[in-house]
């Protein structure tokens, strides 16, 4: 499978499978993969925790705020992404530019996650709405909680929808 392939096929599921787990083989696949993510000095400064069984029921709820994300608490695993520090020039850079490089860096790790569960057979989704406090909890850490991934098998209605995206010309300038 090509990486436009992968594009193609790579939704967000809003309705797991709640009696299929994930495969213990697949999931260290996603991780592996996660670990090769590029970023700014190839600093990663973030953390994933994996979550799953009370864990995951826990994190389920810290994203449920305002009725937001109910299906969460049907995906068997969840990935808490947390921001860890930067490297020392990863920092410099930051501060000289003015760019969040850690927030560019977990980005990327959630796209290259969530691509390697799609060639897995796997759906997620990419979550923002959380309650940071209540995951530090749930999950021992410090950090801050900048993101959740739920993760698991869609069901089997979960057809895979058409993409609405914009047009190549609204999103793309050539510039010679």
């Amino acid at each position: 499978m090509n990486f436009t392939e992968i594009a193609e096929i790579r939704q967000s599921c809003r309705n797991y499978n709640p009696t299929r787990p994930v495969e213990e083989e697949k999931l260290q696949r996603i991780l592996e993969t996660a670990r090769l993510a590029p970023s700014a000095c190839n600093g990663q400064p973030y953390h994933i925790t994996v979550c799953k069984g009370e864990a995951a029921r826990g994190v389920a709820k810290a994203v449920q705020g305002m009725g937001m994300n109910k299906f969460a608490a049907n995906a068997p695993v969840l990935l808490v992404i947390s921001e860890k520090p930067y490297v020392k020039t990863a920092a410099l850079g930051s501060k000289l530019k003015g760019i969040d490089y850690r927030s560019i860096d977990i980005g990327i790790l959630a796209a290259y996650i969530t691509a390697e569960a799609a060639v897995q057979g796997l759906g997620t989704c990419i979550l923002g709405w959380l309650d940071d406090g209540a995951i530090r909890k749930v999950c021992g850490i410090d950090e801050a909680a900048k993101m959740v991934i739920t993760l698991g098998y869609a069901n089997d209605e979960d057809k895979l929808r058409p993409k609405k995206r914009k047009e190549l010309d609204e999103l793309v300038s050539v510039i010679e």
